[in-house]
């Protein structure tokens, strides 16, 4: 991925995050932030948020609040095959914690550690979950400010929301870490190099949850086997034979193109600070916006380094800090009191 950011613009610029001598290379970033996070769990208070279709989410909410309550809301996206445990979660829960800002994790469809009721799941366009919620949260706490996080699928999910709902989107701010925001060119630069130790990774945890519906469901709507699914190798053939059908695409490439979130940065209307790394092992080039893409109220932010969700700084190992917290949390209590 280059850094090559091409015309100045006003709203499109590199960030103040500066990686240690240590920790320069991308798949340190991406690993050493799983592994260098606190490893304390912050308490949360969980929901089960029923849906229109008769499908459920689960939530997590870091406090039990009233409906009187005035603070603004944060409302926190997960990646692909995370959960509250995801130590990009845990980080950003103990910072908003330590503000004593409240903040509430939705999970995609069963990403609890429960199957979901459905034989569909999520994936990284489905805006339709993310928007009942917000709306729900509007009725529950009319006097809440609402702002929203997203990591990398859920971020893509995030610009895409923003994108559709434009001047009558709920929330107040966005931020949008390291989305995959051209998903087709993702989805080949995770099958290449070193970069398939993570593409394994998220295939194992896709295939195990996929697996478990196959058992849930004997009239599964899908032609496909137990042994179809251990033989998927890649991210872009999960998507072809069941993320793509089971939510009613053509195929991968129709999935691709009509859920990823670049087309939409536009249309967006509040405050959305984006920021990647160039060296992400996880996304092409084609997720950088030129500044003809971005709207006016789109903040883009390109790091030299960072790797995928890392961003990990500090001047020795014993010594680390995560940058991105500290960044989300004041980017989003600025944009929510304007």
């Amino acid at each position: 991925m280059q850094a090559q950011l091409g015309p100045a613009s006003h709203h499109l610029h590199t960030t103040s995050f500066s990686a240690p001598w240590w920790l320069r290379n991308a798949h340190l970033q991406t690993i050493f932030a799983k592994y260098l996070s606190p490893k304390q769990q912050v308490p949360t208070y969980p929901e089960m948020l029923a849906l229109p279709d008769g499908d459920e989410l689960q939530l997590n909410w870091t406090e039990q609040l009233p409906v009187t309550e005035q603070r603004p809301l944060l409302v926190i996206l997960h990646g692909l095959a995370g959960d509250l445990h995801s130590h990009y979660i845990q980080g950003l829960l103990a910072e908003v914690t330590r503000r004593k800002l409240p903040a509430v994790v939705m999970h995609f469809r069963g990403c609890h550690g429960k199957p979901n009721k459905l034989p569909r799941a999520y994936h990284s366009g489905d805006t339709a979950d993310i928007g009942y919620l917000l709306s729900q949260l509007q009725q529950r706490f009319p006097a809440m400010p609402l702002t929203a996080v997203g990591f990398s699928l859920g971020g893509n999910v995030l610009v895409k929301y923003c994108g559709e709902q434009a001047s009558a989107n709920p929330l107040r701010a966005a931020v949008a870490i390291c989305p995959p925001l051209d998903l087709a060119a993702c989805a080949k630069r995770i099958n290449q190099g070193l970069s398939k130790i993570y593409q394994r990774y998220l295939l194992e945890r896709l295939k195990r949850q996929t697996l478990a519906k196959l058992a849930q469901f004997p009239d599964f709507p899908l032609p496909l086997t137990p042994a179809q699914v251990q033989q998927f190798n890649s991210i872009a053939e999960f998507d072809q034979h069941y993320t793509a059908p089971i939510h009613g695409f053509r195929d991968a490439a129709d999935y691709y193109q009509r859920a990823s979130g670049k087309a939409w940065l536009k249309a967006i209307t509040i405050p959305t600070l984006i920021i990647h790394a160039s060296d992400d092992p996880f996304l092409s080039d084609a997720v950088i916006p030129s500044p003809a893409e971005l709207s006016p109220q789109v903040e883009y932010r390109l790091s030299r380094h960072g790797g995928h969700v890392g961003f990990v700084g500090g001047k020795h190992p014993f010594r680390t800090e995560f940058w991105l917290n500290q960044q989300i949390c004041d980017y989003l209590q600025q944009g929510a009191n304007p």
